[in-house]
């Protein structure tokens, strides 16, 4: 039996919620340049971050590896990623952003960056810095113990 004020299932509750609210926002502008949020948070990966192996892109936007080959697909039609296989060992393919893709985010995302901004704006400066670090300290311990 849980207890009435229970602070951790409310934190869970209040996590859950203000993730699911954000992303919502997250989305619509994500779906409203053409794009789902696994295809927009790989190109946005090799945009910020350079070519990257494919085996590797999964545990950098939290997605299996099957589902890596899938959405590098999907780009790849958008000609927005380009794959490329290693100079140094044949078995490792790398994905890129193309100058398609390229000229795609730099239209796209300060507009995503703004969006994202006014769905946080509840919380002052400092607030969020606080709700950051303490965020990222939760995370950790839950990594950590799991």
């Amino acid at each position: 039996m849980t207890q009435p004020n229970d602070s951790s299932l409310d934190l869970f509750i209040a996590l859950s919620r203000a993730s699911q609210w954000v992303n919502a926002h997250a989305d619509r502008d994500i779906k409203s340049n053409g794009l789902n949020r696994t295809e927009f948070g790989v190109l946005e990966l090799l945009y910020h971050k350079g070519p990257q192996p494919l085996q590797q892109i999964g545990d950098k936007v939290l997605m299996s590896s099957g589902n890596i080959t899938y959405v590098v697909d999907k780009l790849e039609k958008k000609a927005l990623v380009r794959r490329r296989a290693s100079t140094e060992d044949r078995r490792l393919i790398y994905a890129e952003v193309t100058d398609a893709g390229k000229a795609f985010m730099e239209e796209v995302f300060p507009g995503h960056a703004d969006t994202i901004r006014q769905a946080v704006s509840g919380l002052t400066e400092e607030e969020k810095l606080a709700a950051s670090k303490l965020l990222k300290k939760l995370g950790k311990y839950a990594e950590e113990g799991f």
